[in-house]
């Protein structure tokens, strides 16, 4: 299923959960649909799977649908509890970029022997369609990070690598976007990469049943209409279930928590000279069947 957070035109302060329906064209709304379900995703994740055989029913129905043109997407979490976890050079070839851009932080090794945990702010989180704030940057250095993000169901302590999966409520997009230069002034990558608006998510959260293979997903980044990333999720350098063993090792998992995978090659930083983000571009980052999560930046 593809579950979705969304406001109606002619009331922004209420926010509501959806399904979507009709090939991704429609929402249903439900509240109206499931009487008793949870107001909120993280309601949603927190009840489990008992709750999710309700939504199946829901999609069954004659409930009523919302064109999809007719509604505003949030992030499917909008406000995360907790920091967004994500890993930093976890694909190959972005491992040789970042070293060879002098990001090489921890190091200058092309492919770290440890994953790189580092946290973004909620505050950073915004949905598809919300514009990116770069002139918030002081240093005009945005860049754009395409990402597979994993969102945790049944929290927990010790997680192994063999039940990890388990623990996977589902999936969405991602985009790490960071400025670059606060990012190496400061020596460690937090500031540069949660400044407000710099974690778009969305456009939908996809259960981990509809999605059997993540490995065979493609994480394919445009900007501007031009291909800049196009990568395979099988070519992470620690897979999914080793992130989530490795966080639960010392920390809690709990529902809703936000891991976002890490990024292909490809990055604004990349090129020489660097092609980063500026007002008017468009950022659109496709992962199927997930969709895109697409930003105007402001």
């Amino acid at each position: 299923m593809h579950l979705v957070t969304y406001i109606k035109p002619d009331n922004t302060d209420a926010q509501h959960l959806g399904v979507l329906a009709e090939s991704g064209q429609a929402v249903i709304d439900l509240a109206d649909a499931v009487p008793g379900v949870p107001a909120t995703m993280l309601g949603l994740i927190e009840d489990g799977p008992s709750a999710l055989a309700s939504l199946r029913e829901a999609l069954a129905s004659d409930s009523d649908r919302l064109p999809l043109t007719e509604v505003r997407l949030l992030a499917p979490i909008p406000r995360p509890p907790r920091n967004v976890f994500c890993v930093g050079k976890n694909y190959r070839e972005h491992a040789q970029e970042v070293s060879g851009a002098g990001q090489g932080l921890w190091g200058d090794a092309d492919e770290p022997t440890v994953p790189i945990i580092f946290t973004k702010a909620p505050s950073a989180v915004i949905g598809t369609g919300a514009p990116i704030p770069a002139s918030s940057d002081p240093t005009d250095s945005v860049d754009y990070e395409g990402e597979l993000a994993v969102v945790i169901g049944a929290g927990g302590r010790g997680i192994t690598k063999a039940e990890a999966m388990e623990h996977v409520f589902g999936y969405t997009i991602l985009n790490d976007a960071t400025s670059r230069r606060l990012q190496k002034e400061h020596q460690q990558w937090f500031i540069g990469k949660s400044l407000d608006g710099f974690c778009p998510m969305g456009p939908a959260l996809v259960t981990r049943d509809e999605i059997p293979d993540v490995g065979a997903l493609r994480v394919q980044t445009r900007v501007n209409d031009e291909l800049r990333q196009d990568g395979s999720v099988s070519d992470l350098i620690f897979d999914i279930p080793t992130l989530i063993e490795t966080l639960s090792r010392t920390m809690t998992l709990e529902p809703g928590d936000i891991i976002a995978t890490g990024t292909p090659a490809g990055v604004g930083m990349g090129f020489k000279p660097p092609r980063y983000l500026h007002p008017g571009d468009r950022v659109a980052i496709t992962i199927e069947p997930i969709g895109t999560l697409e930003n105007p930046v402001g």
